[in-house]
């Protein structure tokens, strides 16, 4: 059974690990992983046709936990205990509920100290109090009938001498009630040296993308263990063309450099043939900013970036945060090619992490036929999760789940005109 220690308004967890609200998706799930021995089952729970409009959850059946993530920011906003006979809870190292200690409304106000009156709701005869980041729920027994403006407290409820009421879910969050919380920003303890992109804009010329800029989100040196740790103000561009040391001196070192053993999407590239005998061309994988950036081989310049929507149900879900990406859609050859400038013009539309594909495909002219990707791993061929679509247009390759959601973006160096798109 775990042993966990709340900390109201900021997180739940162990001398070893803890879950902080406003953490990515990302690192609760390397934390679920290392602690595969002691938390031993948990659901990934999402709305596949629609996963924008409910929380994204993980939960840990075993232990009677739920972590409710932002379904956009894919940050962590709610942490739920929604059965508190599995595990080990204490504030201030006093347990308050264990199977030694039954967490009754005497219990909780002998830990936690005074509080507000707390809230009826007589349609699910349910107390709540609140403390600050902080709400207990107190189920009610239905034959207890009274006014609710009577109502200063749950002793002021006919309870029997003999008997109490138990919390029957506890919930953490940041703000004024667990229903409309939202994520905090990202906590001091979610950096350790990762460096997060709070957004990444398309630089465009010509009406094509030719490189991005991000606005990262790093730690600050200077400040001490307790202080806000976080750095908003840095902007950083890269560009097709540019060397790998060029990329590092804006960006950092990658997660991971990934060589191209094998490209089953080599076959619809134009230099498939004399292709073969060249060496492998190289990733820099940035897995927190959701950024792949390929490149070539021979003169070690960046030729393409791939940007990852992070959806639930996609092969490749977790390996990295989501990229809020904005990208304005490809200008047609031979339409409207004026001076370089840095974004589309206002009425034009932009595909983000959040556009649906049949949103835009209106305006991507002309519209060729799309390639079936099918990933499979070498472990287990099979992909439970199905085969995307492949859209060329311009200088780009958006990549379509079948909910109609962008999977990821890549784009790739601008190609001379009356060319067709490369799928390599």
């Amino acid at each position: 059974m775990l042993d966990l220690e709340v900390g109201p308004g900021r997180s739940l967890g162990s001398e070893q690990w803890e879950f902080t609200l406003g953490m990515p998706l990302m690192q609760a799930i390397t934390i679920l992983r290392r602690q595969c021995r002691i938390v031993k089952e948990v659901q990934v729970l999402y709305c596949e046709q629609e996963p924008l409009s409910l929380d994204l959850v993980l939960n840990l059946t075993q232990d009677g936990i739920k972590l409710r993530f932002d379904a956009k920011l894919q940050r962590l906003k709610v942490i739920e205990v929604y059965d508190l006979s599995k595990v080990k809870l204490k504030y201030c190292g006093n347990h308050f509920s264990s199977s030694s200690v039954q967490p009754t409304i005497e219990k909780v106000y002998g830990t936690f100290g005074a509080t507000h009156p707390g809230i009826y709701d007589p349609t699910h005869s349910l107390f709540t109090i609140n403390f600050r980041g902080l709400s207990f729920h107190f189920p009610v027994p239905q034959h207890i009938k009274f006014e609710t403006s009577a109502i200063h407290g749950l002793s002021s409820l006919p309870i029997p001498k003999n008997g109490s009421v138990h919390v029957s879910r506890i919930f953490i969050f940041s703000g004024s009630t667990w229903n409309e919380a939202r994520p905090p920003p990202l906590p001091a303890c979610s950096f350790y040296g990762n460096t997060f992109c709070e957004n990444v804009t398309a630089v465009v010329e010509n009406g094509l993308t030719v490189g991005l800029e991000l606005q990262l989100l790093v730690e600050a040196s200077g400040f001490g263990k307790g202080m806000d740790s976080r750095k908003h103000d840095i902007s950083r561009v890269v560009c097709f063309g540019e060397s790998c040391q060029d990329v590092m001196t804006a960006l950092g070192c990658p997660s991971k450099i990934f060589y191209k053993s094998e490209d089953k999407m080599r076959i619809h590239s134009r230099s498939f043939q004399r292709d073969q005998q060249r060496s492998s061309d190289y990733f820099f994988n940035y897995f927190t900013l959701g950024l792949d950036i390929l490149f070539d081989a021979i003169t070690h310049r960046a030729k393409k970036f791939i940007l990852h929507s992070n959806y639930p149900g996609h092969y490749h879900f977790n390996i990295y945060c989501r990229c809020d990406f904005k990208i304005p859609i490809p200008t047609p050859k031979g339409c409207n090619k004026g001076e370089s400038n840095r974004l589309a013009e206002p009425d034009v539309p932009f595909i983000t992490p959040f556009t649906k594909w049949n949103e835009i495909q209106g305006y991507l002219i002309p519209l060729q036929k799309p390639v079936v990707l099918n990933r499979a791993s070498t472990i287990n061929t099979t992909n439970p999760f199905g085969s995307t679509f492949c859209y060329g247009v311009e200088n780009m390759i958006v990549e379509v789940m079948s909910n109609n959601h962008i999977a990821s973006v890549t784009i790739y160096t601008p190609r001379p005109a009356n060319s067709n798109p490369d799928l390599s």
